[in-house]
Formats: structure tokens, C-alpha cells, sequence
């Protein structure tokens, strides 16, 4: 294990997702790397055996990358990839899905799409998968959709029309190409049959779920449906024999699983929110064949998440976000009885072993990134051998509490560096979550208070109004008024941090982003408490995010109409409290962040300029909400680090040397 530092974190192992072999004996996670030029990153798979005897494996080796695995019953492994096909020399598609069999050797091409892929799932007892694949519309088949992609290119069409929303999506233009869903009837085979299962969606399947019954006949997703006014909402749909059957309606559906015995679906069910009233979130179980849905969490106040039935069909796992962390907990379905599992940490990847006698997951926390770890019907939980861990941390990770002005409780995590003491207290930077909907309660590769904590900063991590994980009440009481209950919950927080002896209340700052960006733009014109400032991918015109944010008008869930009453938007607007800004502010944007339009960071930065306050603004041409690239990622921390140094430690400002 090497000292933590900016080029040891880009070259750790990043476990993304995992899945489990139908005999239970072998583990397929998505690992992320480093290039061999270390200027991306690549996913690879790999397998870990059950048993916990063995080291990890790597089964994938290619400069594209693998995504999307899954079993077909026989034990042999589907997957993604872009690829190139050993045997054909055509022009290469931009996806392909790849077999690699159980007993070794060499993975063959299932099917090619020229447009891509953006999903798979597979069959629990046939060797049926269907993947989500990108389909020019009017086309049948994809030989035609490849001819069709030809003519547009020879005659130089870019153009895209659209009937409705959305018309992008997080970094994505969307088209001209459209979600389809391929069905593979026998993916085992060497002529295996595609069939379209919706060869008309439009819009509907641009972000949708996906979930195999057993016997590969008939697909559940969720199905996107415009509902007028640039508001649509996501069914629960059945496709089987070129029919679409609506299972659930009049809410979001999302993560759907079909039960082993094909007769129900569980999925999330989250009301839509109102100006008045906070979202909420259950499961919902219907049959499969249509009819009357039932609520299966009906006294849970939390929401849960990525339900996964258990092999003999009596109960439901699932995770959900409680008190900073994601435990594990099982539902009984005929009784509805709960049981928490497993509690500490922050669980995903749910994998039931088909003997029932123990579940997979993986956990992270602050302390560690995911690992594969078992859960026994004790609760019990064992860490199996995971890539790229363990690590050698430079920080120590506690919690902090205190009572908000009203009464409720709030927490936060706090990181310290190892040296931070009374006699040598550290300065603290304070990171604000995004979200909302959301909270600090597992690892993040974006926002890693470990590489301040090598610097010699603490990190404050708290759950403000709005963060999930404690209940419906915690939410309610700053829906639809962002900025002003948060706010006071983020001071309450750091004032009972700062009452610690090991942390200096002289030295601090506050960095965040999306909904933290936009918290980070709210404290930055109410308090001038920080030395400095960061405000990643912020909302600054809250009104103007009305319009030109990927998912159009879904905002008024929250603030209302403001072509009738735009009070409650320009109540929680940042922008009007310029006039107080005299903290020193560091504002980072992608150019492809359609979720926070770039247009935020120009108006934020003109007005910080306009007002002279110190300011400077760090732009990627090539990024969206994430920073995902290497080095632009060690440029965004470079940058940070180089920034609160100057105005927190008062060290000589050091531009990034690549700057």
C-alpha cells in the first residue's frame, strides 16, 4: 500500500457493479482503470470466487472496455463492448454483446448494433437477454438502420427533430438515434433470432429499467410518457408478443425485478412532489399479469432502492438510505414483516446466493470503496478479496451532531487528518452534498475528502434539510424553500464541529457541487464566516434553470408554475444576494453539463467580476456535471487544493503547473 496522493487515488481499482454466477460459486464485478497512456479510464471485468480461497481474476482485456455482465443459465457471461470482432472487418459498430462461455476460452460476438448499446439484462432460466440499443427511427432492423445512418452521412444531415422532451440528458444530445429494446430468443446459439420488442417508442425508453421474466417472454421497464406541458411520467410496462401491457400507472416507476416464479414484479414507486408537498418513495408489488398493486413498505420512512427477490420467491431485499448510511433490509411479502440485514455502511449490488444461506453485496463507507463482502442469515458480514484494496488512508473518519434551530437533530461525517490535534487544530473545509435527494453516506470518486486530508484539512460532511435517509419529515421541511433551511442546518453543523479542539474555526471553507454548487452560490451570499469558497457545476439563476435544464419543466414539482407565481423561485434564487458576496469564490463548470447548464457559471462569474470579488473560474470544454478524465480530475483537485491553501492556509498562490 502506498501513501495516499493524487496519482495513487487515479490509480486505484474502482469496483462499479457486480453480479452472481447462477451456482453461486463466482462473482463478475466492473472494474474501472487507468489506460495504459493514463489519459481515460477503461472497464474491465473480473471475477471473484464465493469461497473467498481465491484472488481476484481479471476475464477481460481490451482498449474499449466491457460493461453491462450478466448470466445466461448454462453459467456463460454476456456482456458490452465496442470492441473489435476478431473475425469480420467491416466498419465496426459502436456496440456489440459479446459470450464468453463458462468454460473458457474466447468471448464471440452475439449481436452488433451501429449505434450502440446502453443496457443489457439476461434470463434466469432461459438464454434469452434483451439490450437497449440506439435505433434511427423509421428503420426495421438494423441493417436498415445502418444503411439509413450511411445516407445521412454521405449527404452531410446532422439535423435532429423532435416531437417532445427530453432532447438531452445529463451530457448526452439525444438523437438522432432512439432507445430500442432487441430481444436475443437464444442467446446460447449461433443464429439466434432479434426481435424488436417496441419498434416505435420515441422518447419513452431514453432512461428506463429493465427486468427479464424467468422464461425470457416478456420484458418490465419503465416507460416514459408525456403527460403535456413538458411533463411526462414513468409508467411500469409489460412488452411480450408485440404487445405493451401497463402494469402501474399515476406515479414514477423505476428498478423493476420480476419474482423467480414469473408471476409478480416489485419495483420503487415514487409519488411525484408538489409545491406543498415533499416526494416519497415504496415498493410497489403488482402481478405480472395485470391487476390490482399493493404497497410492500407501507410504515417505512425511508425510501427504498434496487429491490432483488430472494431465490425462493418469500421475500425482497433492498437498500435504503438511513442515518448516513445504506443498510440492507428484507421484506416478507405476504407479511410485510421488515428485517435489517446489515447496517454498517453503504450497500449496493444485491446478490441473493440461490441456496438462501447467504447474500453478496458491496459496501463502502468513508473509510473504503465498494468491496465485495458476504452477508450471512445472521447479519454477519465478511469481506471477500476485492480489487485494488485495502488502502492506506490519511484520515480517521467520526461523526459529528447537534439540534438545528427547530429542534431537529442533524449529523455529519468529519474526516481528520492524522496529525490534527489542540495543540496543532486543523483547518476544515465543509462539503455540501448534491441532490438534493441525497447524502453523504458512501464513497464518492468525485468528491474524495481524503485527498484534503492528506493536505492536512479536515472534512465536514453533513446531511442538511433535504438529504435522505431521515425521513419524510427531514425532506418536507425544505421543500420548495431550498436555500434559507438548509443553510441554517450547513452553520448549525459546522458551529458544533467547530466547538472540537482539533479544529481551527479560523481556517475554514465550504465547497460544493450541483445542489451543493448552488448551497455553496446561497452561503456565499449570507454569511462571510469561509475564507473561501467553491462552487462546482452551482446553480446561480435558480428561474432560469426553469428552461434550460435536460428535464424541462420537472422543476415545478418544487417551486410551481412561474409563468403564474414565480415567488418561490426567486425566493431561493442565489443570484439576488450578490450584492454580499465578499468571500473569494473558485467557480468550476463543464461545457456538457446539461443538467446545470454552463449558462450558471457565465452569469455567476460575469456578476463575481462586476462586484470585484475575488474570483476565478475553471472551465472543461471536454466535461459535463462530473469531471470524469484523469487529468482533468487531478487538475480539479490541483486547483482546489492550490486555491484554498492560498485563501484558508495563506500560503503563496502556486498556479497548477498544466494551467
Amino acid at each position: 500500500m502506498k501513501p495516499f496522493s493524487l496519482d495513487v487515488y487515479n490509480a486505484i481499482p474502482r469496483v462499479g457493479s457486480m453480479v452472481l454466477s447462477p451456482d453461486g460459486t463466482r462473482l463478475v464485478l466492473t472494474v474501472q482503470e487507468l489506460s495504459s497512456d493514463s489519459t481515460r479510464f477503461v472497464t474491465s471485468l473480473w471475477e471473484v470466487r464465493t469461497h473467498g480461497s481465491a484472488e481476484p481474476r481479471r476475464l477481460t482485456f481490451s482498449d474499449k472496455g466491457e460493461s453491462s455482465p450478466a448470466f445466461l443459465p448454462d453459467g456463460s457471461l454476456v456482456f458490452a463492448s465496442a470492441r473489435p470482432d476478431p473475425i469480420t472487418r467491416d466498419d465496426e459498430p459502436e456496440g456489440r454483446v459479446w459470450c464468453l462461455p463458462v468454460d473458457g476460452g474466447e468471448a464471440r460476438v452475439l449481436l452488433s448494433v451501429p449505434g450502440g448499446l446502453s443496457g443489457l439484462t439476461s434470463a434466469r432460466a432461459a438464454p434469452a437477454v434483451v439490450v437497449r440499443a440506439q435505433v434511427l427511427p423509421g428503420t426495421d432492423g438494423l441493417e436498415a438502420d445502418a444503411e439509413k445512418a450511411k445516407r445521412r452521412k454521405e449527404a452531410g444531415a446532422s439535423g435532429v427533430l423532435f416531437d417532445g422532451y427530453p432532447v438531452r440528458y445529463w451530457d448526452q444530445d439525444l438523437g438522432p438515434r432512439q432507445a430500442r429494446l432487441l430481444r436475443l430468443a437464444d442467446a446460447g446459439s449461433d443464429s439466434s433470432a432479434v426481435e424488436d420488442l417496441a419498434p416505435d417508442p420515441g422518447q419513452a425508453l431514453t432512461v428506463s429499467d429493465l427486468a427479464l421474466s424467468p422464461d425470457g417472454r416478456t420484458l418490465v421497464c419503465n416507460w416514459m410518457r408525456p403527460v403535456g406541458r413538458a411533463f411526462s411520467e414513468d409508467d411500469l410496462v409489460a412488452l411480450e408478443d408485440g404487445r405493451c401491457r401497463t402494469l402501474a400507472t399515476g406515479a414514477d416507476y423505476s428498478a423493476p425485478a420480476v419474482s423467480p416464479d414469473g408471476r409478480w414484479v416489485v419495483s420503487v414507486r415514487r409519488r411525484r412532489g408538489t409545491p406543498e408537498l415533499a416526494p416519497d418513495e415504496t415498493l410497489w408489488l403488482v402481478p405480472l399479469e395485470g391487476g390490482e398493486g399493493r404497497d410492500l413498505t407501507p410504515g417505512l420512512d425511508l425510501w427504498p432502492a434496487s429491490p432483488t427477490w430472494s431465490p425462493d420467491g418469500r421475500s425482497i431485499y433492498f437498500t435504503a438510505d438511513e442515518q448516513g448510511r445504506a443498510p440492507v433490509f428484507n421484506v416478507d411479502v405476504a407479511s410485510g414483516d421488515l428485517t435489517k440485514l446489515a447496517g454498517d455502511g453503504a450497500f449496493s449490488s444485491l446478490c441473493p446466493a440461490p441456496d438462501s444461506r447467504a447474500l453478496y453485496a458491496l459496501r463502502s463507507s468513508w473509510s473504503s470503496p465498494n468491496e465485495v463482502v458476504r452477508i450471512d442469515t445472521d447479519g454477519t458480514v465478511t469481506n471477500l478479496t476485492t480489487p485494488g484494496l485495502p488502502l492506506d488512508l490519511p484520515g480517521a473518519v467520526t461523526q459529528v451532531t447537534c439540534r438545528a434551530d427547530d429542534g431537529q437533530e442533524l449529523r455529519a461525517w468529519l474526516l481528520l487528518p492524522k496529525d490534527a490535534s489542540p495543540e496543532r487544530p486543523a483547518p476544515l473545509a465543509v462539503f455540501i452534498h448534491g441532490g438534493p435527494l441525497s447524502s453523504w453516506n458512501a464513497w464518492s470518486w468525485r468528491w474524495c475528502p481524503h485527498l484534503l486530508a492528506e493536505r492536512g484539512y479536515a472534512v465536514l460532511l453533513p446531511d442538511p434539510a433535504l438529504s435522505t435517509g431521515y425521513g419524510h419529515a427531514f425532506v418536507q421541511r425544505a421543500w420548495g424553500s431550498w436555500g434559507e433551511r438548509a443553510y441554517t442546518d450547513l452553520m448549525a453543523i459546522t458551529d458544533a464541529a467547530l466547538q472540537r479542539p482539533d479544529l481551527d474555526a479560523s481556517r475554514t471553507a465550504a465547497l460544493g457541487g450541483s445542489f451543493g454548487g448552488y448551497m455553496a452560490n446561497w452561503v456565499a451570499g449570507h454569511t462571510d464566516r469561509f475564507s473561501a469558497i467553491v462552487s462546482h457545476a452551482g446553480l446561480w439563476a435558480l428561474e432560469h434553470q426553469h428552461s434550460v435544464y435536460d428535464l424541462g419543466a420537472g422543476r415545478e414539482h418544487q417551486f410551481g408554475d412561474p409563468y403564474v407565481d414565480p415567488s418561490r423561485w426567486l425566493a431561493n434564487t442565489p443570484r439576488l444576494h450578490i450584492g454580499n458576496i465578499r468571500t473569494p469564490m473558485l467557480v468550476i463548470h463543464g461545457l456538457r453539463d446539461y443538467r446545470v447548464p454552463i449558462s450558471h457559471a457565465l452569469w455567476l462569474w460575469t456578476d463575481l467580476q462586476r462586484h470585484e470579488v475575488p474570483s476565478q473560474y475553471l472551465y472543461f470544454p471536454d466535461e459535463n456535471h462530473w469531471i470524469l478524465k484523469p487529468g482533468n480530475a487531478r487538475l480539479w483537485y490541483e486547483t482546489v487544493l492550490a486555491f484554498l491553501d492560498h485563501h484558508v492556509l495563506g500560503c503563496e498562490y502556486r498556479r497548477p503547473d498544466l494551467l
